[in-house]
């Protein structure tokens, strides 16, 4: 049996999802490597097929990584990479995969674009409604949460008990060292700021968290945004530090590791999510959270966070000051926190993905022989 994964992940941006296929794709070559394999799969091949403006790279030892194809994007996708993968079972976890391949399984992450028109252009509604109907109808579909799989299920008709779920992780900040010059560079000290992490997209509605941020009148405490694109908030970029604001921009992973363990608290404003990785994160590094009542949210992070309405910049500011008389995390809040990240675990996700693809080929080769 051939096993081949869309790479296609590795020729785009970073974000939660990339970063999904990423650690999922790791922890996968782990296990092969380990032989810690359902005995079904004990004989697979593997192969990692990516398209040929692919440039991030991953340090594999038993999955092969191959470039295939001319196209790039979306025609890569449908295209090529469905040539490629003839023979085989197609893993594409980033939410999309070709339409025409007979056997695959996609990872959805969320029901947005049915969910939230308001969040997308229609020719992206439009797309990607259409992609996801006819993965629904070709391919197996799998998604991150209990609340994601509901949610697909619902709009694209199928049986909540048909779709697996495979979480996320934060296990990859665990390593991650971090880099506290970052303090000094954007002027903060440590446990005098609040911390948000994410895009100018409407569904991490950063805008409600700077207003909570104005609301407390604190510029000695400010509210640090980290995020591609934010600086687009305001006019000309400028930083409102003043005002209590800081936009920090993209960074990377060392300087928001280092943030997260200096922050006064996290605040995730999210207005939808399939699952809600920062708020681990920042658990990971003893950060409090205050985080947003949006469904996989709660379920992410269950009794590990403080809550607030997500169209509520009053109630967050209420959160904010709470955690600005309580001050430091506590013994029980801590306690709490590891609870909830042994919950989670790239390896476990991966394993539990296995034994899925296990089972399936069992149940095919049973039906052969029928």
């Amino acid at each position: 049996m051939k096993y081949f994964i869309n790479g296609r992940f590795l020729s785009q941006q970073l974000t939660g999802v990339q970063r999904y296929a990423a650690e999922i794709v790791r922890a996968i070559d782990g296990l092969l490597a380990s032989d810690q394999l359902p005995a079904p799969l004990c004989h697979a091949e593997w192969q990692l097929l990516a398209p040929p403006d692919a440039v991030e790279t991953l340090p594999l030892k038993r999955i092969k990584i191959r470039k295939t194809g001319r196209l790039r994007g979306h025609a890569w996708d449908q295209l090529d990479l469905a040539r490629a993968a003839i023979g085989g079972r197609l893993i594409s976890l980033a939410n999309s995969g070709p339409v025409l391949h007979p056997d695959q399984i996609v990872v959805i992450h969320d029901a947005q674009v049915f969910r939230r028109p308001d969040f997308f252009s229609w020719r992206y509604l439009a797309a990607h409604r259409t992609m996801d109907r006819l993965l629904a109808r070709r391919a197996t579909i799998a998604t991150v949460s209990d609340f994601s799989r509901r949610e697909l299920a619902a709009v694209l008709r199928l049986s909540a008990s048909d779709i697996p779920v495979f979480p996320n992780s934060a296990e990859h900040f665990a390593a991650t060292v971090p880099d506290f010059s970052v303090l000094h560079r954007l002027r903060i000290s440590p446990h005098q700021y609040f911390l948000s992490v994410g895009s100018i997209q409407k569904n991490k509605n950063i805008a409600l968290a700077i207003e909570a941020a104005k609301l407390l009148r604190r510029p000695d405490i400010p509210l640090v945004v980290v995020g591609g694109g934010n600086n687009k908030v305001f006019q000309n970029g400028s930083n409102l530090a003043d005002k209590g604001v800081i936009i920090a921009g993209r960074l990377t992973d060392s300087e928001i590791a280092a943030l997260y363990a200096r922050a006064l608290a996290f605040v995730f404003p999210s207005l939808y999510e399939g699952f809600g990785v920062p708020p681990l994160e920042a658990m990971l590094f003893g950060c409090p959270v205050i985080a947003s009542t949006a469904d996989a949210v709660r379920e992410t992070c269950g009794e590990a966070a403080a809550y607030f309405d997500a169209s509520d910049a009053e109630g967050l500011h209420r959160r904010m000051l709470e955690r600005l008389a309580a001050g430091k995390i506590s013994d029980e809040e801590r306690g709490m926190q590891r609870d909830r990240i042994a919950t989670f675990s790239w390896q476990r996700s991966a394993h539990e993905l296995l034994q899925f693809l296990a089972r399936s080929m069992q149940l095919e080769t049973s039906k052969t022989r029928n």
